[in-house]
């Protein structure tokens, strides 16, 4: 199981979030255990099996995409419904001659992967994308680049080749005021990536990847959402909306005497907000309990919950707060942007959740104290607010 502890324990924990994310590289061999997470059979499934267009799935080669046309002939069926159908032969030629394969978003179609994404998300705090990467030859499939976010790398099979050069613009961003100039000189570090590595990199750092060990290649990279100050400034003014003064009605065609009232009225409520020391808490919070997750539905029980002790269920949005109100008697449970309050005897059944792990009605129960029936109700809640599903139905 890739949950957050684990991840935890594989990146080096408090230390690792402390004195390296965002900060530098880090290479880790042998930190993960692979069995079972993504395998060439899974692969070669998922391109069996799904209808997967460019960009979703792609071959690039020296930093270009391989026209589709090349390797897919496009297909319709009865419907009208037409999708690019892969061509093995011409798939594979294409590969030998030194094109790298990219599978994006991989955690959506494949249940391992999309728990350690999720594993990984809870430990970092921020939204996770798994995209599969494969390569055959030496020959550089993205050229010299640098990401736009932090990226973990699994090495899955084979092994891989990373010269790493440092930043040469400091945190840059997707939509950014200028572009990172080419790095000079010779890489910082050249790293041979083996089954089981993990390779931590951060946004901005330069990098060339090459499949030059004379085996093939197969890894995952995980991708970080990226949060800086203009996220924390979008967030304050959305906080802000409430207040009279972002109300207001610019003064356009107003006096400058006019204009500069409204301005420094806008500017001191901006002011009174960023002074609060807990800014980036209030923030953190905020995102973890209404990040939506993945919404998922809980057929064949549209009408809530049957009080069936077998039914399995898990919270379906990454992060979720748990909040004591001992003055009232109860407790405030926030997930999927919805908060729910809830009687302080449902709180062991409530934090069980928060675990993200599949449990089943008769355990949140017994963690709770409570009737089969009545976590059944609590947790109908939930699915109807998109924070809960069932991933076991028990019939």
């Amino acid at each position: 199981m890739v949950d957050a502890a684990s991840w935890a324990g594989r990146l080096g924990g408090d230390r690792f979030l402390a004195r390296t994310y965002h900060r530098s590289y880090a290479h880790f061999p042998g930190a993960a255990d692979t069995a079972g997470l993504f395998s060439w059979d899974d692969l070669n499934r998922i391109i069996a099996t799904q209808r997967l267009e460019p960009p979703r799935l792609r071959l690039s080669v020296d930093g270009e995409m391989v026209p589709i046309h090349r390797y897919a002939i496009p297909t319709t069926n009865r419907r009208s419904v037409t999708w690019s159908r892969i061509q093995p032969s011409d798939f594979h030629a294409q590969l030998r001659d030194g094109a790298s394969l990219v599978l994006d978003a991989v955690e959506k179609i494949h249940p391992a992967v999309g728990a350690a994404a999720e594993g990984l998300q809870r430990f970092l705090g921020t939204s996770v994308q798994a995209n599969v990467y494969a390569s055959w030859t030496e020959r550089e499939g993205f050229g010299r680049h640098w990401d736009d976010h932090d990226v973990v790398v699994v090495q899955l099979h084979g092994s891989k080749r990373w010269r790493l050069w440092g930043m040469t613009r400091e945190a840059p961003t997707f939509r950014d005021v200028e572009s990172p100039e080419e790095p000079e000189g010779n890489p910082v570090a050249d790293l041979v990536l083996s089954p089981g590595d993990v390779l931590y990199l951060p946004r901005g750092w330069w990098h060339a990847v090459t499949a030059d060990q004379g085996t093939e290649s197969l890894h995952l990279t995980f991708g970080m959402v990226t949060h800086t100050g203009a996220d924390l400034m979008v967030w304050v003014v959305d906080q802000l909306r409430a207040s009279l003064a972002f109300r207001k009605d610019i003064p356009r065609f107003g006096s400058l005497a006019e204009q500069a009232v409204f301005i420094d009225a806008v500017r001191r409520e901006v002011v009174d907000m960023m002074a609060d020391p807990r800014l980036v808490e209030r923030w953190a919070e905020s995102i973890d309990t209404t990040d939506l997750g993945h919404a998922i539905p809980s057929l064949p029980y549209v009408e809530g919950l049957p009080a069936r002790a077998g039914i399995t269920v898990k919270l379906t949005a990454p992060r979720g707060r748990l909040t004591a109100n001992r003055e009232q008697g109860t407790v405030t449970f926030s997930a999927a942007g919805t908060a729910w309050d809830f009687a302080e005897s449902a709180a062991p059944a409530l934090g069980t959740l928060l675990t993200n792990q599949p449990t089943t009605l008769g355990e949140l129960a017994d963690s709770a104290g409570l009737e089969v029936k009545e976590v059944a109700e609590l947790v109908s809640v939930l699915i109807d607010g998109h924070a809960v599903a069932v991933v076991g139905t028990a019939l």
